[in-house]
C-alpha cells in the first residue's frame, strides 16, 4: 500500500464522511494541531521514566486520537469515534492527585525546570493553542461540549504534570517575577 494518494495534490483534503475542504480550513487546522499535541506529549513520554504517568500519557495520546477523529469529521456525518463522558473524571482525578504531590503555588511559574517538565510545559501551551482554534471552530461548525471539556482540562493536567515532574526531580519551579533584579 502507497502512503501517498495524490488526491491532496489540488490543496484540499477529505473528511470523514467524504467531503472535500481546503486544508487550511478551520476544521482540519484543528485537527492538525490536536497531532502536533500528540506528538508533543510523545516527547514527554520518551523522557518520562514513570511508568504510572507514562501509561496515563499514552491513554491521553489515545484520547487525542479519538478527538482528532471527532474534529476531521464533517458536519452532519455520524462520528465513528466520540470521546466518551468517562474521559473528564478519569482526567480530574490524575489531576487531583498529582495537585496533591506538590506545594501549592502562591506564584506564576516559567515553563521549565528539569527536562520532563519543559516537555510536559510545551505540550500544555500547545494544547491551550488547540483549544482556542476548537473555540473559534465552534463558531463556524459543529463541535462537541466534551471535546471542549477535555481540551481546558487537559490543558490544567498537563500544567500539573509539569509540576509534579519537577517536584519529583527534587527540582525548583521558576518562580515569574516582573524584575529581573
Amino acid at each position: 500500500m502507497k502512503i501517498y494518494t495524490k488526491t491532496g495534490d489540488d490543496g484540499s483534503t477529505g473528511l470523514i464522511g467524504g467531503k472535500r475542504v481546503s486544508k487550511d480550513h478551520a476544521r482540519v487546522a484543528c485537527y492538525g494541531s490536536v497531532d502536533e499535541l500528540n506528538a508533543a506529549i510523545g516527547l514527554a513520554v520518551v523522557a518520562c521514566d514513570i511508568a504510572a504517568w507514562c501509561e496515563s500519557l499514552q491513554e491521553i495520546q489515545r484520547d487525542l486520537f479519538t478527538l482528532g477523529a471527532e474534529l476531521a469529521t464533517a458536519d452532519g456525518e455520524a462520528k465513528s469515534l466520540e470521546l466518551q463522558g468517562d474521559t473528564l473524571p478519569r482526567l480530574e482525578e490524575q489531576l487531583d492527585a498529582l495537585m496533591a504531590e506538590v506545594e501549592p503555588l502562591k506564584n506564576f511559574v516559567l515553563p521549565g525546570g528539569c527536562e520532563l517538565a519543559a516537555r510536559l510545559h510545551q505540550a500544555r501551551v500547545i494544547c491551550r493553542r488547540v483549544e482556542r482554534d476548537v473555540i473559534a471552530l465552534a463558531g463556524q461548525a459543529e463541535v462537541t461540549d466534551i471535546v471542549k471539556a477535555y481540551l481546558n482540562r487537559l490543558g490544567d493536567l498537563l500544567f500539573a504534570y509539569a509540576l509534579g515532574a519537577n517536584h519529583r526531580e527534587g527540582v525548583a519551579n521558576i518562580i515569574w517575577s516582573a524584575s529581573s533584579k
